[in-house]
């Protein structure tokens, strides 16, 4: 079945969904993954308007990433400008070429700065350049330098002494490590490292979509290093980027368990819904998949929150 084909069974099965009930679940919801712009990305929505709308929907929180910069030095204007909306605003750096790579020295100035999220590499680890030869997904509206391949290991599976460096930052700013787009393999290897060296957050970024995650090796991610899965919502819902049927969703949450798991849009881009409306329409993808107004709530607004400190009401 092809991505049109899918989005037609997801229009379908989420449009008996009372919306109503998708309102009251998104009062107090957490996006951890918002691609609003500005960016040399094509984006539709900038962080203020990002923030605007979830305030509008009745989220409390949501985390911008871009795989070229940091939001985290502007957060204390958005707060400025945005805080009586009652929305929590978190920045964090992804280690990209075109933001240091694996340099501990800019780690730890943009954790100075605030920053709650380290993403290690996206578009430019290793693993990602293998798995998209010949797709353009995450391409930029401008020619960027050619890419070198970064990977948290050495010649002989070692975690290298730069991002042992970055791990202790993390461990020291209380921050939250997320695999980025490592391959399995190295994220096992990174969060052994990791928890070894006192990194209390972990998240894990739709790990079924290019890093060759099993059901297993979620499960054991989850329950091993208790770290929190989260399921991008662009992958299965009403969104040029689905990939999955949706029945894929309830198995890929299931497998990690849904006290370990969680639902972010990965939304911001054009020609997709807005990261708001991809939330929607995940929480009523999981309900028409059979999923209890608990267990959605526990997806999208009670484990996000426990990752950023976010008070539940």
């Amino acid at each position: 079945m092809g991505t049109e084909e899918r989005r037609a069974r997801v229009r379908e099965m989420i449009a008996g969904i009372d919306s109503q009930r998708v309102d009251a679940l998104m009062q107090g919801a957490v996006d951890l993954h918002v691609h609003s712009g500005p960016s040399i990305m094509e984006r539709q929505v900038d962080h203020f308007q990002a923030v605007e709308q979830a305030a509008e929907a009745g989220m409390k929180g949501i985390l911008f990433k871009d795989h070229h910069y940091s939001v985290s030095p502007i957060i204390p204007i958005m707060e400025r400008t945005l805080g009586h909306l009652d929305v929590a605003m978190f920045g964090g750096l992804v280690l990209n070429n075109s933001t240091g790579g694996f340099n501990p020295a800019v780690v730890d100035s943009i954790l100075k700065h605030g920053a709650r999220m380290i993403w290690m590499p996206t578009a430019h680890s290793a693993n990602h350049i293998r798995t998209n030869f010949r797709k353009t997904r995450l391409a930029a509206k401008v020619q960027l330098r050619a890419p070198k391949l970064l990977t948290v290991l050495d010649d002989h599976g070692t975690i290298i002494d730069p991002v042992k460096e970055i791990l202790d930052s993390i461990a020291e700013f209380d921050a939250i490590l997320s695999s980025g787009h490592l391959h399995v393999w190295e994220i096992w290897k990174l969060f052994e490292e990791a928890k070894a060296r006192g990194v209390k957050r972990l998240i894990v970024n739709h790990p079924m979509y290019g890093l060759h995650f099993t059901h297993d090796d979620i499960r054991e991610i989850a329950q091993t290093y208790g770290a929190l899965i989260e399921q991008s919502a662009c992958l299965y819902i009403d969104s040029r980027f689905n990939v999955f049927e949706p029945e894929e969703l309830a198995a890929d949450i299931r497998a990690a368990g849904v006290a370990h798991s969680s639902i972010g849009s990965d939304l911001g881009q054009v020609d997709n819904p807005t990261p708001v409306e991809g939330m929607r329409q995940a929480i009523a993808l999981c309900l028409a998949l059979g999923f209890t107004d608990d267990e959605v709530r526990q997806l999208v607004r009670d484990n996000p929150s426990r990752l950023v400190d976010i008070p539940l009401n």
